[in-house]
């Protein structure tokens, strides 16, 4: 009689009778190898609800019998699996969003789990874990419950997977509970501070980054990853088509488009003042590439660059930015804050929600409602007042 093959296996369909009732239920099971002494195989089984869910599982494991990237479960650690994981199971994801699962896993989950064998990983093991991300080390502050929380989407996503192929029979992160996030309150700039901050920024060698995404509401990545071709001059319009992503390996920046955060590229039709900012940006870039000379490398045709055409790194905004907020007496003023401000100011100024989402990028006007909804307030006072000067305009003829 032959052999199955390494890596194959079978499906059954299987039924057990417990104090008179009738469990249905199905059941793989598939080869792992032979027993070196007896040559006799050595099998593994895997249990579903569904033929459906049972086949999945098993198309997982002998797949990865077959590539040599097979663990068996009961032997594999957290940090075993999270290698696989990210590895097969993110090819689809952003480069971005990649580098920060491998950060998290690099930096927090496998000094602390990476040890503990998969099968026997608990919540409450995970939840000592998150709780300990809160209190401050020698080596590093207490962390935020945002970044806790961000920590426990990559663990949990893993675990998921771990689960949905039969190396767990639950996600044992399911039931952890997090830090309660505060929602940081959004700064905006009045008119009072608007006009501070265009006085303060003059002469800074980003004055025009700042001064265009105070008036476009664009997002930071977006404002970066700004190309010229983006920009049509004739039409007085800018197209949003991707930001741009920097990437650390080894200690070595590297930049890369990516796609938009809700991948539906826009353009928008800015103040005529925003449109001759980008002329001016033009004739600063043409200075700086003539003093630059050989060493001019613009490789993205970015609108905002160095003084060498390099991208700009986000902590040099960032320290532009900071001085200028400490001069306005603001300090605590965030870079999205700009955003923000362009946002309210668009709405108090009269602009309707829907031309505001779709400016700011949002995927539905509901959810620009929902962030902003405050900012109508002065509007629906604005509203009464209309109306009650109309209704004496009619009662007083």
């Amino acid at each position: 009689m032959a052999r199955s093959a390494k890596g194959s296996g079978t499906i059954r369909k299987k039924i057990v009778r417990r104090n008179g009732k009738e469990y249905i239920f199905w059941e793989a099971r598939y080869t792992v190898g032979y027993d070196p002494g007896t040559g006799k195989q050595i099998q593994k089984s895997i249990s579903g609800k569904t033929q459906k869910e049972v086949a999945q599982k098993l198309k997982a494991a002998t797949t990865a019998i077959d590539t040599g990237t097979y663990i068996e479960p009961s032997k594999m650690t957290v940090a075993q699996w999270l290698d696989v994981w990210e590895g097969e199971y993110l090819k689809g994801v952003k480069p971005y969003t990649v580098d920060s699962y491998a950060a998290a896993i690099r930096n927090h989950i496998k000094p602390a789990l990476g040890a503990v064998k998969l099968e026997a990983l608990n919540t409450h093991t995970i939840q000592r874990f998150y709780n300990s991300l809160s209190e401050p080390t020698k080596q590093r502050k207490a962390l935020s419950p945002k970044t806790i929380k961000n920590i426990h989407g990559v663990l949990h996503k893993a675990l998921q997977q771990a689960a949905k192929i039969g190396y767990l029979r639950f996600n044992p992160a399911e039931a952890c509970e997090l830090p309660r996030i505060v929602k940081k309150e959004m700064q905006v700039l009045d008119e009072d501070h608007s006009k501070a901050f265009m006085q303060a920024v003059k002469g800074d060698p980003l004055e025009n980054l700042f001064l265009i995404d105070l008036f476009t509401g664009l997002r930071q990545g977006e404002l970066l990853g700004l190309s010229w071709d983006c920009i049509d001059f004739s039409a007085g319009t800018v197209t949003v088509k991707h930001q741009l992503q920097q990437t650390q390996v080894k200690g070595d920046y590297s930049y890369h488009f990516s796609p938009l955060k809700n991948d539906k590229p826009r353009t928008i039709t800015p103040a005529a003042y925003v449109m001759k900012l980008l002329k001016s940006q033009h004739m600063r870039q043409l200075e700086m590439r003539l003093r630059a000379g050989e060493l001019w490398y613009n490789e993205f045709d970015l609108v905002f660059t160095t003084i060498l055409g390099r991208p700009l790194s986000r902590r040099t905004i960032y320290k532009h930015f900071k001085k200028i907020t400490a001069a306005i007496g603001v300090p605590d003023l965030r870079f999205h804050d700009l955003r923000h401000s362009y946002a309210v100011a668009s709405i108090r100024g009269g602009d309707d929600i829907k031309t505001v989402q779709t400016n700011l990028g949002h995927a539905t006007a509901a959810f620009t409602l929902d962030v902003y909804g405050h900012a109508t307030e002065q509007m629906k006072r604005d509203s009464a007042a209309r109306m009650d000067a109309y209704i004496k305009s009619l009662s007083n003829p």
